[in-house]
């Protein structure tokens, strides 16, 4: 029986694999179009400058490299883990693919690799690029991991998205029917969104046959557009207790069958504004499911078809 009132990474990495599974965060050198000038050159307006790879490993060194100096990282707290591949920072389909294929299989020929997720972009899964994902699939576990951030047309043109609701329900629809799990990335707190928005966005998902999600906090971080408005004045990051409450909604009308990959998440401390309260991680989800017993919400509780 699970030990909490959703559907958790860790209880689905051991019902998957029978033991402690960790995922290896690696930066494959690539870039993104909203970064090289295909469709921008600013990035999402909270993108920092490791985009979104922040904790990744250092690009200096081979993908096989990095998957070494990260299992180091963990060997003695869990020495019999498993791991997964995690292909973050930047958007890890936007290459050719001989260059896709390349990287991966070395990911996935290092010792106690179990699989590979890759973070990716929407509007980046061109037809080769699904056809290697399949090929990969056949032979190992593979996640894909897509942005959608929020549901809400207007606020995905202001924070510098790149492509429409439609092109993202296209994407989790073809990587379904080639039997590729796919992982929804949400962002709760972007600027104007409204309560009714960001329930909107897991309704939006909710249709959609994805595998997972992660309900990400926004962090304002250095060196970013929403840094100049958090400055200036014209954003306000969520409290805490906002924040936990609107966790509470999300997971209530979640889909039942949904993985929950993340509640909160990492700020680097070196480049984080805001909200500092999110550096305690611990006593973020401490106070989450302290709200969960409190209410007595259960992941589905308010989901409808």
């Amino acid at each position: 029986m699970t030990q909490y009132p959703y559907r958790s990474l860790n209880e689905y990495y051991r019902n998957l694999f029978g033991k402690k599974t960790a995922k290896i965060s690696l930066d494959g050198g690539f870039t993104c179009p909203n970064r090289d000038g295909t469709l921008s050159t600013s990035g999402c307006i909270f993108c920092s400058a490791g985009g979104s790879g922040d904790f990744a490993e250092d690009a200096a060194l081979t993908i096989a490299q990095q998957i070494e100096t990260g299992r180091a990282q963990t060997q003695n707290k869990w020495p019999n883990a498993c791991y997964i591949a995690y292909f973050q920072a930047f958007t890890n389909t936007y290459a050719p693919v001989e260059v896709l294929r390349a990287k991966y299989e070395e990911a996935l020929a290092q010792p106690q690799i179990s699989g590979i997720s890759i973070a990716t972009r929407a509007d980046c899964l061109g037809d080769d690029v699904l056809d290697l994902l399949q090929e990969l699939s056949h032979k190992t576990k593979v996640w894909v991991e897509l942005g959608l951030q929020t549901a809400n047309e207007h606020t995905a043109e202001f924070i510098r998205r790149g492509y429409p609701n439609q092109v993202f329900a296209e994407s989790v629809e073809k990587l379904h029917r080639i039997g590729i799990p796919v992982v929804a990335h949400v962002i709760l707190g972007l600027p104007g969104e409204t309560v009714e928005d960001m329930r909107n966005t897991i309704d939006f998902l909710n249709r959609l046959p994805i595998h997972g999600i992660k309900l990400q906090l926004l962090h304002v971080l250095a060196h970013t557009d929403l840094a100049a408005l958090y400055e200036a004045g014209d954003y306000i990051p969520l409290e805490k207790e906002a924040y936990l409450e609107l966790l509470c909604h999300c997971i209530s009308r979640l889909r039942p069958d949904i993985v929950i990959y993340r509640l909160t998440g990492d700020g680097d401390k070196n480049i984080l504004l805001a909200p500092l309260w999110s550096l305690h991680k611990r006593d973020v989800l401490n106070g989450l499911h302290q709200l969960l017993k409190k209410k007595q919400i259960h992941q589905g509780d308010s989901y409808s078809t």
